[in-house]
């Protein structure tokens, strides 16, 4: 099983709220620096989310959801800590993540 961490809230705040470009593109290239594969995506209208909706009241977010999703939890966490504004969760799953474009 893959473990997979996610931070997740509203479009809008992703794309025009929160700096959300520049800090993936600041990762990035702190990966690239270390020589770390980017482990780590965003992804638009994220459909796993459909199975937390009742537990964390997703579904009253007023827009669309968009979540940036990784194996690796730190990074989350730090996520978190940096943009405060997001849902953070976790799933497992059998297969490698890819998400949906």
């Amino acid at each position: 099983m893959y473990n997979y961490y996610f931070a997740v809230a509203s479009q809008n705040f992703f794309l025009f709220q929160e700096p959300i470009e520049e800090i993936l593109r600041e990762r990035t290239q702190y990966y690239k620096n270390i020589n770390k594969e980017v482990d780590f995506w965003f992804v638009l209208n994220p459909s796993f989310i459909a199975s937390f909706e009742n537990k964390n009241n997703y579904s009253s977010f007023p827009d669309t959801l968009a979540a940036i999703v990784s194996s690796d939890k730190d990074f989350i966490k730090w996520l978190k800590l940096r943009i405060t504004f997001v849902y953070t969760g976790s799933f497992q799953s059998k297969s490698i993540f890819i998400p949906n474009y």
